[in-house]
């Protein structure tokens, strides 16, 4: 699979969950104190991402 979730911990010691596509970081989350809060977060970016406007703020 060439996407994937990653849970990692960073330099103060959060948990960050990242979303990875071809080896490649694409975007991550804030730090949580406990693993089960970033599990959460990508629980929550699978629920309500797919469906997400995409919004478009630059001016051409």
């Amino acid at each position: 699979m060439a996407h994937r979730f990653e849970i990692r911990k960073n330099k103060k010691g959060e948990f960050v969950s990242y979303f990875c596509y071809n080896s490649e970081t694409i975007f991550w989350t804030e730090g949580y104190a406990s693993k089960a809060s970033a599990k959460n977060a990508i629980e929550s970016i699978l629920k309500n991402g797919p469906g997400a406007e995409v919004v478009d703020t630059t001016k051409e």
